[in-house]
């Protein structure tokens, strides 16, 4: 009975499981894809992960390779010496490849295995991928990640660097899609926005954005996008400012900065916030003079206006229209 249960037990391999490979999505949902088969059919199964991906997990260095009789390679290439070391160590498996990317069928990556259904093979008509129909997932949160280093101007009280650690440590614990992004503007830099529009373009399609910049705040503002603003300065400076003359009350201080706190305005901009958002970014579209306020929480702020309206009149030029 116990070499029966070895003999059925499969273990599932990838390049995840090198503790020199990587795990990328595409290799991820493939697993996924084989779970949901394996497990649809009742077939045991374990899976061996890098320590450098998945630290809790099962190792491929741990694994005792006598518990399995069956072992499954998936995705990516059939290449190199750590796919060849897996026939040495599991030589008394069956052995399948499946969903790879087979590049020289003579070599003894490919040749130790006893079955291969390759995704893309010489001389074989390609496979669809098997990240393809994996299950589907839950969508998580698309957050942007606006944070700043610098802005020395604040002398002693700046706490940039240790805003940004804690909030990233902090923002690694999320189930979110985070995406970093600058204020900056690069006409040559493919990575940077080269112009405004573009970088609205990006915070409008967002679920939240996370800063500790100023114009983080008011352009995802502007995009209709809830902004969960830290001011990096002790005491506050220019973000708290600028949040007040929003009306928008999702800010952490400096000094306040904990998981805690940032969870709570986390929970409320992805709920609430989404809504007041909107209402600030309206409330910028009117023309400063009192007759479409700034929101705070969704209350008119009568008269809100900007330095527009007082460099025409320190101009003579009277009210902007």
């Amino acid at each position: 009975m116990h070499q029966e249960r070895r003999a059925s037990r499969i273990l599932l391999t990838g390049w995840f499981s090198f503790p020199d490979g990587e795990a990328t999505a595409g290799d991820v949902l493939a697993l996924h894809r084989v779970e949901d088969v394996l497990r649809r059919s009742a077939l045991p199964y374990d899976v061996a992960w890098s320590p450098g991906f998945r630290p809790g997990a099962l190792h491929l260095d741990d694994v005792d390779a006598g518990r399995y009789g069956r072992l499954v390679f998936l995705c990516g290439p059939l290449h190199g010496p750590q796919v060849e070391a897996l026939h040495r160590r599991f030589a008394h498996c069956l052995r399948v490849a499946v969903g790879t990317s087979v590049i020289d069928p003579d070599g003894p990556a490919v040749t130790g295995f006893h079955h291969v259904i390759a995704r893309d093979a010489p001389r074989c008509e390609p496979a669809l991928d098997l990240a393809a129909r994996a299950p589907a997932l839950p969508a998580p949160p698309v957050v942007g990640v606006v944070l700043t280093h610098g802005q020395h101007e604040y002398g002693r009280a700046r706490r940039h660097d240790v805003v940004a650690r804690e909030v990233g440590s902090w923002l690694h614990g999320k189930d979110c899609a985070r995406v970093e992004l600058e204020t900056r503007l690069d006409a040559h830099d493919w990575r940077l926005c080269a112009t405004p529009a573009q970088l609205e373009s990006v915070l409008a399609r967002l679920d939240l954005v996370v800063t500790d910049r100023l114009h983080g705040m008011v352009l995802a503002l502007r995009a209709g996008t809830p902004a969960l603003a830290v001011d990096p300065v002790e005491g506050g400076a220019k973000v708290t400012a600028q949040a007040r003359a929003c009306g928008w009350p999702a800010l952490v201080a400096a000094e306040r900065l904990d998981p805690g706190e940032l969870d709570r305005w986390w929970d409320w901009c992805l709920s609430s916030g989404t809504a007041a958002a909107r209402r600030v970014r309206d409330g910028f579209a009117g023309d400063g003079t009192g007759r479409s306020g700034i929101c705070r929480g969704g209350i008119d702020r009568e008269g809100a206006r900007d330095g527009a309206e007082g460099l025409l009149e320190a101009l003579g030029a009277g009210r902007a229209g």
